[in-house]
């Protein structure tokens, strides 16, 4: 009966978008109207040394600065360890582990869902607002990002459930019921987990999905002039792909996303390395914009304040430490050891905010068409970051155009994956369940490609980060079952116990 009626429930979509011309427009005042409220309260800011903080921000770097305090700088001490495991170093070739995935794939996994158009709009955004010094706060924050990402993943490998059929579902709804009921706060646990869960599938459906279409299309559009109204096709080419993969579940999207981040954060880099060694002379004078900016921000509303207020934000924004989404994905993993997928999680901030995001910063800096005063009246956001790139050569546009696509199209595949667990969590698992989601998924992707949502995908970046509410309060209470993993891991890591292979 509940299968009947979410068939029928989307077909009802499908019809009601053919009958209705301006539907966009009918939905987004709805969600404006009705539920504009939600996104107002996710992102309120208050006013600190003339800049606008917003809190849910500060949520997220306290609990990162607690967790690097807590664990003891982990993501410092254990930074190689992380690297040698992630590399197979630590991986029994004979093993026969639950999971479905390596540490490698489960990495880029979880990458693939990060590292995307925030890398590029983001960055760009933040340095038209707070200078070039939002960089060395944007890399602090992310240094710090690194901690939350390591209890979180730990705890999604510990509470995960392995299937029947050898699949896994995990992430924070498991941890916080299960993790939470065994500290006697059953009641809180599965609250925590329901909202969290509902957050997860609007996130996914808005931000993780209609956004990345619409921002591939739009940037289609502009690079190679297509003519507009085309949007559908653009949608329909990309449902198409992202439903090959997301069919096959995490071992098919894990093979993809292992092939497709390497190559899509190569080219970026490469791109990137072009422009600083074209303007090698730049470099010096750029890292000194960014150290002075960082502590004088001039030009910058708000001064230093403004500039690590930017920093920050951008840092917390593009790899979502604390968010809880990426323990979804490591979740999958092959290992009897927790703290293994905690430290190889702990990597995601470092690639996706010290260097991806770094190297965009850079390039805006170098390419000197961000300059004072620093209040997002000019060139901002993606077409910023266009206009430094195409500084240095105008073809520039052409892959950073592929690129995006390649970041919109991984995003996709990752959020399809965590809205997936979502559901299955909510409305159980099984077949038609997982059918009826990939569908629903890949109809918004025609959806967000074809028509502009406004209040829509403010709404739904606005559950992305209600997440990191619900999970953040599990975290404070399931950080000493952490430690204790921790303790007991590196126990037998020092002493040779946890064997070292190659």
């Amino acid at each position: 009966m509940k299968n009947t009626l979410r068939v029928g429930l989307l077909l009802s979509l499908l019809f009601a978008m053919n009958a209705y011309a301006g539907i966009d427009e009918t939905v987004d005042a709805f969600f404006n109207d009705y539920l504009g409220w939600f996104a107002s309260l996710i992102f309120t800011s208050v006013p600190i040394g003339g800049a606008a903080f917003p809190i849910i921000a500060g949520w997220l770097l306290v609990a990162a600065i607690i967790f690097t305090l807590y664990f003891g700088f982990i993501q410092v001490r254990r930074f190689k360890l992380a690297t040698d495991i992630v590399r197979g170093r630590y991986s029994d070739p004979d093993s026969r582990e639950d999971g479905e995935i390596s540490h490698f794939q489960a990495l880029t996994t979880a990458l693939s869902g990060t590292v995307g158009l925030g890398n590029i709009a983001g960055v760009g955004a933040a340095l038209a607002i707070g200078g070039p010094g939002a960089t060395f706060w944007m890399i602090v924050v992310g240094l710090c990002g690194m901690a939350s990402k390591f209890v979180e993943c730990t705890l999604g490998v510990k509470y995960r459930t392995i299937l029947p059929s050898g699949a896994v579902s995990g992430g924070p709804m498991y941890y916080l019921s299960r993790g939470l009921d065994e500290r006697g706060k059953g009641g809180l646990g599965k609250v925590l987990a329901i909202l969290f869960a509902v957050m997860t599938i609007l996130g996914a459906l808005g931000g993780g999905n209609m956004f990345q279409g619409n921002q591939a299309n739009a940037m289609l559009v502009t690079t190679f002039g297509l003519p507009d109204g085309y949007g559908w096709v653009v949608g329909v080419l990309l449902a198409a792909f992202v439903f090959s993969v997301i069919v096959g579940g995490m071992p098919s999207i894990a093979s993809v996303t292992s092939r497709l981040v390497p190559l899509m954060a190569a080219l970026y880099i490469l791109m990137s390395l072009i422009v600083i060694l074209t303007n090698l002379g730049q470099v010096g004078p750029a890292f000194s914009a960014i150290i002075d900016g960082a502590f004088t921000a001039s030009g910058v509303a708000g001064g230093f304040i403004g500039a690590l207020i930017q920093g920050l934000k951008r840092a917390t924004f593009s790899n979502e430490a604390g968010v809880g989404s990426a323990a979804i994905a490591h979740s999958a993993v092959k290992t009897k050891e927790p703290v293994t997928e905690g430290l190889v999680s702990l990597l995601e901030p470092f690639i996706d905010t010290v260097i991806i995001c770094t190297m965009t910063a850079l390039v805006i800096t170098i390419s000197g068409v961000n300059s004072a005063p620093f209040d997002g009246s000019g060139l901002t956001g993606v077409n910023l970051t266009a206009a430094a790139f195409q500084e240095t050569a105008d073809w520039f546009k052409y892959p950073l155009a592929i690129a995006v696509v390649m970041f919109a199209i991984s995003t996709m595949i990752s959020w399809s994956y965590y809205g997936l667990k979502a559901w299955t969590y909510l409305f159980g698992e099984g077949a038609i369940n997982e059918i009826i989601y990939k569908l629903m998924f890949c109809v918004f992707i025609v959806i967000g490609a074809s028509i502009g949502f406004g209040a829509v995908i403010d709404f739904s970046d606005a559950a992305i980060f209600a997440m990191s509410i619900f999970n953040i309060i599990g975290l404070y209470f399931l950080m000493p079952v952490v430690k204790e993993e921790l303790k007991s891991f590196l126990a037998r890591v020092d002493s040779g116990e946890f064997k070292r292979y190659r």
